[in-house]
């Protein structure tokens, strides 16, 4: 039977971290994952991270995957693919099925990272064909290139949701509606916002009622819900659709620690079925570890700090470091996760209704209830000024854990302080120099750079763009709004893309100068 010090079940952003913390510390560390690449849910992840640079904002999850496979591999860390583990003993033995064969590995220390898997529910139709998950919709499109449908119903107004839904707007599907059962959005408002501009709507207090169709989806069925989550007669709602995509939350797999007599508790906060755990991923069982999602629901940022966290510890629990230098590093990693879990989104806000932002500015109802701010809104928050010439528009409105753009802006323009959660701020004795970084480097897509006017009775506003092809200068179309509508005339004067911006491409638009504060997408006709 081979023997590690330590043994890692999970290759996904949490496994890896703890792997190449450990293997830092002079561990022999192996790590299994049933799946035929490594890198779990990173690969899926075409958009830019939030948070701060320490918790790698603004990179996209697939990068962040390849850094880490590449810093494991140089630091010798034993990758098993195709590898299922099939049961964890108290004993710190792991039984794993690699092909036909069964293995047996000892581990000194044990780290369970196996994440989540999605949920789902149910109705009638619900067993077609064409009745998918959000993250196997991801999985079809960036891990093998294949869209899921032409026309696509999407079931959950979460940030796996939302995130989804405009990933499959970017992979050339049309997304007929974004449903939640929900009274409000429940992901952050800026990826709401990206999609509700291109025309998606929203329909919150609403949920599917049956899926049509004989051998595959044909259509759907919604229908309004009241507060006990009835369906009210009379008010359905049918969309002619070939796919209906579900994103209605995650429950963390946490068979293996229930299998080694882990202490477990069934915890609606955290998932669901999650084993008793302290800060740093200990369980009731000495030298078994757990990191990332299948100790709780949470992003992908926290899952890499976690798994750190749980490696410096194993690492200490088979004296590869001593107590003071694991203390050290843990607080260190404590501010960063800490930082993550502030704001509205904070875990220890769950369940609650805030009214107001940190700043005391009355949070956006038309946002929650239909995806987008307003335009009678959207002057309350301090990103959004007037000034001379171009300038940043800023338009986040909900306090979450995220501020590249301060550090992305050269000259200084762009203020968020110390706190990171909070909403930022156009510095007013700064001028900006028209580079665009803010705008590239927004990871939810939510700044724009306003000429408010030109002198010619027009403006132009400078925009985020992620799809293809990219409309060339000259090409006429649609200035839409905020909602996703059309408010004007609009044609491309500029289009700018740079290795800098990493696939965000900067589409300026000139439009009459009384929409330079209302054209936000740009449709070709």
């Amino acid at each position: 039977m081979k023997r590690y010090d330590l043994i890692i079940v999970g290759a996904g952003p949490s496994g890896l971290s703890a792997a190449i913390e450990a293997a830092k510390r002079g561990l022999k560390v192996v790590v299994f994952d049933e799946n035929e690449k490594p890198g779990g849910q990173l690969f899926k992840q075409i958009h830019k991270f939030f948070g701060s640079k320490e918790h790698k904002a603004k990179i996209r999850g697939f990068v962040i995957g390849e850094q880490l496979l590449e810093e494991a591999d140089s630091l010798g860390v034993e990758v098993v693919l195709n590898a299922t583990v099939i049961g964890l003993y108290q004993d710190k033995e792991i039984v794993v099925k690699i092909g036909e064969a069964i293995n047996h590995y000892k581990g000194d220390t044990v780290i369970i990272a196996t994440g989540a898997a999605e949920n789902m529910v149910t109705f009638e139709g619900w067993t077609l064909p064409g009745v998918i998950g959000a993250g196997a919709a991801q999985t079809m499109m960036n891990l093998h290139g294949v869209k899921p449908g032409q026309k696509i119903l999407m079931l959950g107004s979460g940030n796996v949701g939302l995130v989804v839904s405009f990933q499959l707007l970017q992979c050339g599907c049309e997304v007929v509606a974004l449903v939640d059962a929900a009274p409000k959005v429940g992901g952050y408002g800026v990826h709401a916002a990206k999609v509700a501009r291109t025309g998606v709507p929203f329909y919150l207090s609403h949920t599917i009622v049956k899926a049509e169709g004989e051998d595959c989806v044909k259509g759907v069925t919604i229908a309004e819900v009241d507060e006990h989550f009835k369906f009210i007669p009379g008010t359905e709602k049918h969309f002619d659709v070939d796919t209906i995509c579900l994103a209605v939350g995650l429950s963390p797999m946490s068979q293996l620690l229930k299998m080694a007599g882990c202490e477990m508790e069934d915890n609606p906060k955290r998932g669901g079925q999650v084993p008793i755990c302290d800060e740093y991923g200990r369980t009731s069982i000495p030298g078994i570890y757990v990191a990332g999602d299948v100790s709780g629901i949470e992003e992908a940022s926290s899952a890499m700090i976690e798994g750190r966290m749980a490696g410096i510890a194993a690492s200490e629990y088979i004296g590869y470091i001593d107590k003071d230098e694991m203390d050290a590093e843990l607080v260190k990693l404590d501010a960063a996760l800490d930082g993550l879990r502030q704001g509205m989104f904070a875990p220890a806000n769950r369940g609650k209704t805030i009214t107001e932002t940190e700043e005391g500015i009355p949070i956006s109802t038309n946002l929650l209830k239909k995806g987008f701010v307003a335009d009678d809104e959207i002057e309350r928050y301090p990103g959004v000024t007037h000034k001379k010439g171009i300038h940043p528009v800023i338009e986040c409105t909900q306090n979450i854990p995220c501020n590249p753009c301060q550090d992305a802006c050269p000259k200084k323009c762009i203020s968020i302080g110390a706190n990171i959660t909070s909403l930022p701020t156009v510095v007013e004795n700064e001028t900006c120099i028209n580079c665009g970084m803010c705008v590239a480097s927004c990871s939810g897509q939510a700044i724009f750079l306003v000429d408010e006017d030109c002198g010619d009775g027009t403006a132009t506003v400078t925009l985020p763009y992620e799809f293809l092809p990219l409309p060339e200068v000259g090409t006429k179309g649609d200035g839409l709004g905020r909602d996703g509508k059309r408010v004007c005339d609009a044609e491309v004067v500029n289009v700018k893309s740079m290795k800098a911006f990493d696939k965000t491409n900067l589409l300026t638009i000139r439009v009459p100068k009384e929409y330079a504060m209302k054209a936000r997408f740009f449709k070709a006709y």
